[in-house]
């Protein structure tokens, strides 16, 4: 079968998951699944990394709607499992070179114990990148 088959069966699957009744979490395990696999495919299916930031932020919006999905207490959310799919798309993105997005992500996913050292790595990228616009606008 082609990757892209394969990666639009995979796509078809997740979206169809979602759309069954389920949890919070094992929604959660189905968009960090799916941005895996969407990683791992990326060479072969063309359209791997655009999927992959989609279900990405879905999932981040689903963390922030409803804690318990990356919670190990659902009653009191405060001790978090260790999140892939949001990292993930913080490497993404700093990679292409677009650190204010990055940023922003990563400061979201703080909310859950997670990304400080990206969103200060990024602050850096982010404040160095601002400070050469100036310099060249300046100049």
């Amino acid at each position: 079968m082609p990757s892209d088959a394969r990666g639009e069966n995979l796509v078809v699957r997740v979206w169809e998951a979602l759309e069954l009744p389920g949890s919070a979490m094992d929604y959660h395990f189905v968009l960090q699944g799916a941005v895996e696999r969407l990683w791992s495919t990326r060479g072969s299916y063309p359209a791997a990394l655009e999927l992959l930031e989609v279900f990405a932020l879905l999932d981040l919006e689903l963390m922030e709607a409803a804690p318990q999905a990356v919670s190990f207490d659902e009653t009191d959310p405060v001790s978090f499992v260790r999140v892939t799919s949001v990292p993930r798309l913080v490497g993404l993105l700093e990679r292409e070179g677009a650190f204010i997005e990055a940023l922003a992500v990563a400061k979201r996913l703080t909310r859950f114990g997670q990304g400080e050292d990206a969103v200060g790595r990024l602050s850096e990228k982010a404040g160095a990148l601002a400070a050469e616009a100036t310099a060249v606008g300046g100049a």
